[in-house]
């Protein structure tokens, strides 16, 4: 197992330790250091907001918009549109990435690597959206740069790929975490939503971030819940088929959101025409109910407490949904979570009403189906049942609700997906087989570093050696040459040591001494298999490097060491064999605690 080593602690030494799938040690350093940082950026995040907040905000409240004038708070959304429209669609399409979606095709196709641009653009966009009067939540952004800055620190830092993988889950987690006060559902939300697997290598450098970032943020905010709620209990049993009934409704409303987000059509208009109605849409809803703008927490918490009309109730469900949805389809990058959240507990709190009147003196307090509706809606939308019903927990501390939540949050998740065909809002269905974070063998060899698995016993030779240079190659008997030919444009071979020793053997035996050391030994005709071979990066997971040979059709990689191209260093060799081999025969316990086994 890979440990700390006073005599060997060298950032060069904790980049090997790290490139193995056993480094948990050096693994829950990063989960501290990456909550600590992404704490600290939350509570910069949430002081934004703040500060922005005292422009034009009563008591500079960023969720005051019920206090500003109708037509004042009408209008918020046509600038707001009108700035990230001019500021960020003049950016190139990658740079206009932003959110969850983001880090989960960073992490998919890209080893969790982030462009320093979206970051930056993402700190303007959350702060514009939400005190812009749209219906947005700040937990994207959160995610966003939490993963981000995580995984910056370990590329300032040349860390093998695998840690990085771990770094942006850490990140996720914490930035979940230091927004909600919610730390167990931040492990829970980046392994469900975002790593899409769980593993004890994962688990605890991710906890240590979550505990990390939600310290930093109880240090500046208190570690009181997010909702305050009066004591309430389900009390009869026969209020079990009403709560079967608010997870049908809410899963159905759960999958017309993701599909009503990815409407084609409305997708297809021109930009500042989708712009247009984005604005004028939400400006509208704001105008006579305000209460469908920003995140809405001040409207879950009245929720939670029977403090709206049924009027706001049916606003919030119908007309937030939909300003939601056509906002994410109109192309303006924002948070769904925070809304999601409004929507859910509006639609268990209009359900609890209807309850009451059905079943009167056994029906249970509507508060209780507002927090089983904001659970149900939040688990349906992201296809994360576990990761719902902690949220339920931390954010409401009602231990109590957990039976009918679990009810709840699987019959929404099941309608969601069976009778609308929603497979998890940011995870775009796959015709044919699984999602690449859901694949077990990627999985697998994403937790590995080609540096842990590489052949190192190599040296480097030209094509045309003397008898005396093949000698001096074969002293420190390699198990491989690496032949480089002088075109730049001809693969770089890997011929076997053994083959040369071999000839070598052969020749000194039928040939005198002169004749052997006079003759040049061209090794593309000496017998032995040659595998052509591509560079591929010291940092790369086996995953990426059993990819390239896949996609090249090559049997061998070189492994490249170095920052500039003219000084790379050859550092080692891996096969498909090798792969293969450490796939097939590596310990089953440190790889088969994923959701599926491979």
């Amino acid at each position: 197992m890979a440990r700390f080593s006073r005599s060997d602690f060298t950032l060069e030494s904790f980049r090997r330790q790290l490139a193995n799938v056993d480094a948990l040690p050096q693994l829950c350093v990063l989960g501290l250091v990456s909550g600590l940082i992404t704490g600290a950026l939350m509570v910069v995040f949430r002081l934004l907001l703040s500060a922005g907040a005292l422009l034009y905000m009563p008591e500079g409240n960023p969720e005051a918009f019920e206090s500003l004038a109708p037509w004042g708070r009408a209008a918020l959304p046509f600038l707001a549109v009108g700035l990230i429209g001019v500021l960020l669609y003049r950016q190139k399409v990658a740079a206009r990435k932003l959110g969850v979606a983001h880090v989960i095709e960073r992490l998919t196709y890209h080893q969790g690597r982030f462009p320093l641009r979206n970051w930056l653009n993402q700190w303007w966009v959350g702060v514009v959206a939400v005190l812009g009067g749209l219906s947005a939540g700040r937990e994207g952004p959160a995610i966003h740069l939490g993963a981000a800055a995580s995984s910056g620190l370990g590329q300032r830092m040349r860390l093998p790929n695998n840690s990085l993988r771990v770094l942006v889950a850490c990140g996720t987690a914490a930035g979940i975490s230091a927004s909600f006060n919610t730390p167990i559902a931040g492990v829970i939300f980046a392994m469900e939503v975002v790593m899409m697997e769980y593993t004890m290598m994962s688990f605890m450098p991710v906890i240590l971030a979550s505990m990390m970032g939600a310290l930093v943020a109880q240090v500046v905010y208190g570690n009181q819940p997010a909702f305050h709620i009066p004591d309430v209990a389900l009390g009869s049993l026969m209020n079990l088929p009403w709560v079967v009934i608010t997870g049908l409704v809410v899963g159905l409303l759960a999958g017309g959101f993701i599909h009503l987000s990815r409407l084609q059509r409305f997708q297809q208009w021109p930009l500042w025409g989708r712009l247009g109605i984005v604005a004028l849409i939400t400006g509208v809803a704001a105008f006579w109910f305000p209460e469908v703008q920003g995140i809405g927490y001040d409207s879950v918490a009245a929720a939670l407490n029977n403090q709206l009309t049924v009027q706001v109730l049916l606003a919030l469900i119908a007309v937030k949904l939909v300003v939601t949805a056509l906002t994410v389809a109109g192309g303006v990058p924002i948070g769904i979570i925070g809304p999601v959240l409004v929507v859910g507990a509006a639609t268990g709190a209009l359900s609890g009403l209807l309850g009451d009147w059905v079943w009167g003196a056994k029906a249970a307090d509507p508060g209780i189906y507002a927090m089983l509706g904001m659970a149900a809606m939040m688990g349906a939308v992201l296809q994360a049942p576990l990761a719902a019903l902690m949220a339920l927990l931390e954010l409401t501390h009602t231990p109590g609700i957990m039976l009918p939540g679990m009810l709840a949050v699987v019959v929404a998740c099941l309608t969601s997906r069976q009778l609308t065909g929603c497979e998890g809002f940011f995870i775009s269905s796959v015709r044919y087989g699984l999602h690449p974070l859901q694949q077990p063998l990627m999985q697998a060899l994403s937790r590995v570093s080609v540096p842990a698995v590489m052949e190192r016993h190599l040296v480097r030779t030209s094509r045309m050696i003397t008898p005396d240079q093949a000698r001096r190659l074969l002293e420190n008997n390699p198990i491989w040459l690496v032949i480089e030919r002088s075109s730049s444009d001809k693969p770089v071979l890997g011929l076997k040591a053994a083959a040369l020793a071999r000839w070598m053997i052969e020749h000194d035996e039928s040939s005198s001494d002169n004749a052997s050391n006079e003759g040049l030994i061209d090794l593309l005709e000496i017998p032995g298999e040659r595998l052509e071979m591509a560079p591929i990066a010291l940092q790369a997971t086996l995953s990426e490097a059993f990819l390239t040979l896949q996609n090249d059709a090559l049997d061998a990689l070189y492994v490249v060491h170095g920052n500039r191209p003219k000084q790379q260093r050859i550092s080692g060799i891996i096969t498909r064999g090798a792969i293969e081999r450490y796939y097939h025969y590596s310990d089953p316990r440190d790889n088969d605690s994923s959701h599926k086994e491979p």
